[in-house]
């Protein structure tokens, strides 16, 4: 049930996402969702792709600093209240959400969360009736 999305640490500069991207293409590596989180000089894009392994080592070898952090991703009908009734289950576990994004595909709604302890999140997930997507199920959006 767990899957991983990377942390990219880069300047906040143009080009720089333009490099990111080349480099994560030439290692045959698809990007699926991408959040970009502005800290001034500096930034934190955060991507979900079809092979984390392969990209994190990718950027690596670039010279980029990068890290694979463990998520838990959450398809729901796309309709109002979907994400409301993920994060009320949390809520309601007392389970903070530290990081997220979504985007809809095939008229679901797809959310990636970090929070501090994935098994934790996923038996109340699964006992409302939220199936979070295996790791197989998210490389292959």
């Amino acid at each position: 049930m767990t899957a991983w999305h990377l942390s990219v640490f880069a300047e906040n500069r143009p080009g720089r996402l333009e490099t990111l991207t080349g480099i994560l293409a030439r290692a045959g590596v698809n990007i699926r969702a991408i959040k970009i989180s502005d800290l001034g000089e500096h930034g934190v894009v955060k991507l979900l792709v079809n092979d984390p392994d392969a990209a994190l080592q990718a950027l690596t070898e670039a010279g980029v600093a990068a890290s694979k952090r463990p998520v838990l991703v959450i398809a729901v009908e796309d309709r109002p209240g979907g994400l409301h009734a993920v994060l009320g289950v949390l809520t309601r576990r007392g389970i903070n959400v530290e990081d997220a994004y979504g985007f809809a595909r095939d008229r679901r709604a797809i959310l990636v969360i970090e929070v501090p302890d994935l098994a934790a999140a996923v038996e109340p997930l699964c006992s409302a009736g939220l199936h979070p997507l295996s790791a197989e199920e998210v490389y292959n959006l």
